[in-house]
């Protein structure tokens, strides 16, 4: 092969890759795949795709090579095909939020609403849970806590937070998290404790970004 041919044939295949990233569906398994190996009918549950779509979504994933998948008795679970997969998804996600504006308007605004919204980032995090003056609650399905989530953090899906609030202490600060800067299970989560009198903040991060920045998790 010739060099134009071998520079032609790399760009390619790396073409094929980007053009597999150009679709906000897939964009979005990807970051739900982060939490955690799952089975199509998950998937097609938390994306609101039908599972025929999520199916073809997911067969492009993994013809780019960005997505595996494996038999679980009589389901097939996909998972990121390696690291460097959610490195990648970080960095579009960066760049995103550099970038265009308009990204970062629409959380502004969508968060403006609740005037007591907070943000904590994950050294201020580490630095209460050290002083042991923070309850950190993980608002994520219980499936995605059970596969890995922030040490010492409690489950409290979001969905079912109402039922299980008077657990929760009003004199101790709550710091909830989901499944990264785009998910809003916490941000829905703060927004309903402080409205019940709970002094709640939301991590900045989501469970994966804390996990590949080596901060302690459980159950990985």
């Amino acid at each position: 092969m010739k060099p134009r041919e071998l520079k032609s044939a790399i760009y390619n295949e790396m073409a094929g890759m980007t053009k597999a990233l150009g679709n906000p569906h897939r964009l979005e398994i990807l970051d739900l795949l982060a939490q955690g190996p799952a089975p199509v009918d998950y998937i097609s549950k938390n994306t609101a795709l039908s599972v025929a779509n999520a199916s073809q979504h997911l067969q492009v994933l993994r013809n780019a090579k960005l997505v595996e998948s494996d038999r679980r008795g009589k389901y097939v679970y996909y998972r990121l095909a390696s690291q460097h997969v959610f490195n990648a998804w970080c960095n579009l996600r960066k760049l995103g939020f550099s970038q265009n504006a308009e990204i970062l308007r629409l959380l502004e605004d969508y968060r403006s609403k609740n005037k007591e919204f907070e943000t904590m980032t994950a050294e201020q995090l580490i630095e209460k849970m050290d002083r042991d003056d923070v309850v950190v609650i993980d608002v994520r399905p219980e499936e995605e806590f059970e596969t890995g989530h922030i040490k010492h953090a409690k489950s409290y899906p979001q969905r079912n937070l109402y039922e299980r609030m008077a657990e929760l202490s009003k004199e101790k600060e709550i710091v909830a998290y989901c499944r990264g800067p785009l998910c809003l299970m916490a941000d829905e989560a703060v927004k309903f404790l402080n409205k019940n009198g709970y002094k709640a903040k939301r991590l900045e991060q989501g469970f994966p970004d804390w996990e590949s920045e080596g901060h302690p998790v459980e159950n990985r």
